[in-house]
């Protein structure tokens, strides 16, 4: 693939994220699920409001910017309501999200490009990121999701750059890693994991190091057989403790001083020892706290996804229904339904991706403690350090759940699924490259599966209008309800 056929295809895939997200942004003139917090505390900023909410600030701020920037153009105003303290245009409240939301399957590009200097890889990855339903559902409202995954993706994809990179230049690109992992901690506090999977390669590759006795050089590797985690163990203690602890420290202390500067009834320590509190009374993680309350293990196989928005109308001609209950059952002949789910074959084939990684890694490290000769390799495939990173990654992301009591949700999954999208990606990219046909076919039959699967549900990621018996097609399962 040619350069220039490679950012034509990127270009394709930003401007198939953007026209998404902003295709009917301002559908309904009210506030979906929690934007009923988050609009109105981004308005709070605006209006000088002190309020409490149980995050860091750092997503709100920017939901704030959006709405100032959004309400002095000079269109986007002919629908407004007042849910959010100010007439305000949905449009108004919504637009830096979906603005922001469209660069998330190119950063994941990036990311691809980074590990393999694959083109194909980076645009499988790209697209399909393109093709999930949850991510399109979290950029088109004012919600704060997208943000976690935006700045923990751009602190991966600086650190990857910084270890391809030598002296001043790997320098830049660490302090701007670590400002990314800051900036992920600093809209939530699971953006840590991001973090935490780095300081997880490194401190893997340093042990891999001793055990084989490998010695990198010092130069670029190459790019045609090599990979930047390679150069991990180049990474001083120093280097990491500066630019992946204290950098992300003082970006997280940063992000909090507008919140500070207007609620001052609580101080830094304060009002961290409040948040903590506010989650660890949030209530059991059951049915009978949320019915969309959905433990760690029911992400992966997307069992329970939520209803962000449901009404039903009489028929496509009525005013959009915005508020109030549903109407009566067997009156309602048009439903606009949003669903927080992701795109079911991308969900379910990245987490046999990343099955197949994890074997791969087991069937290596079974072959290591049966030989006993661990220094006579004297350094892992490519592909076992993408599988290393994948891995990793996405383990960092979802395990520390399983100790979680409060009452989570299917979005808690989008930072771990991330990387399952990266793994089929990969997988899909190797079918493609191979020389047997059959595994071509099966390259291509899982990317138009996704694609297909993707148009088949976007009418419930986009809250179009459909029919009960569209509706009920597309609920597999009583769980999806």
């Amino acid at each position: 693939m040619t350069k220039k056929w490679f950012q034509i295809g990127i270009a394709g895939i930003f401007l198939l994220s953007l026209a998404l997200r902003f295709w009917g942004l301002g559908r309904f003139n009210t506030l979906v699920f929690d934007e009923v917090y988050y609009a109105k505390f981004g308005n709070n900023y605006l209006t000088h409001t002190p309020f409490f909410d149980g995050h860091p600030p750092l997503a709100k701020c920017i939901i704030a910017i959006g709405i100032w920037l959004g309400s002095h153009v000079p269109f986007w105003q002919d629908t407004v309501n007042g849910y959010t303290g100010s007439q305000l245009s949905p449009w108004s409240y919504r637009w830096i999200n979906a603005f922001s939301g469209s660069f998330i399957p190119i950063i994941v590009a990036g990311v691809a490009y980074q590990l393999t200097f694959r083109r194909s890889f980076a645009l499988l990855a790209g697209l399909f990121t393109a093709c999930d339903g949850l991510f399109l559902v979290e950029s088109r409202y004012a919600l704060i999701n997208i943000y976690i995954v935006l700045f923990g993706m751009l602190g991966q994809l600086f650190f990857l750059l910084a270890l391809n990179n030598q002296k001043q230049k790997r320098w830049f690109w660490l302090v701007l890693s670590g400002i990314g992992f800051g900036a992920s901690i600093a809209v939530k506090w699971n953006g840590l994991w991001f973090l935490l999977g780095a300081y997880s390669l490194w401190i893997l590759a340093s042990v891999i190091r001793l055990i084989t006795s490998n010695k990198y050089d010092s130069e670029i590797l190459d790019k045609d057989s090599q990979t930047p985690l390679q150069n991990l163990t180049q990474l001083s203690i120093f280097q990491i403790g500066f630019n992946l602890g204290i950098i992300p420290v003082l970006t997280y202390i940063i992000a909090w001083i507008p919140h500070l500067r207007l609620d001052t009834k609580y101080g830094f320590l304060e009002v961290h020892k409040r948040i903590f509190e506010f989650h660890e009374h949030l209530g059991g993680n059951n049915a009978d706290v949320h019915p969309y309350c959905a433990a760690w293990y029911k992400w992966p196989l997307m069992t329970r996804p939520m209803a962000y928005f449901y009404q039903t109308a009489r028929s496509v001609n009525e005013p959009l229904p915005v508020m109030g209950p549903p109407l009566p059952s067997g009156v309602g002949k048009i439903y606009y339904d949003v669903h927080a789910m992701g795109n079911p074959f991308l969900w379910w084939c990245g987490l046999a991706a990343i099955a197949f990684l994890l074997a791969i890694l087991g069937t290596k490290i079974v072959k290591w403690l049966k030989n006993k000769r661990f220094s006579e390799s004297k350094t892992l495939s490519v592909d076992a350090w993408i599988a290393l990173y994948l891995v990793i990654n996405y383990a960092v992301n979802l395990l520390p759940w399983v100790k979680v009591s409060r009452c989570v949700f299917i979005y808690h999954y989008m930072t771990g699924v991330v990387f399952a999208f990266l793994a089929i990606a990969w997988f899909v990219d190797q079918c493609i490259r191979s020389y047997y046909k059959e595994l071509r076919f099966v390259g291509v039959t899982i990317t138009f599966a996704i694609i297909a699967a993707f148009i088949f549900w976007m009418p419930i990621y986009l809250g179009l209008p459909i029919t009960p018996g569209d509706y009920k097609l597309r609920m597999w399962f009583n769980s999806w309800i």
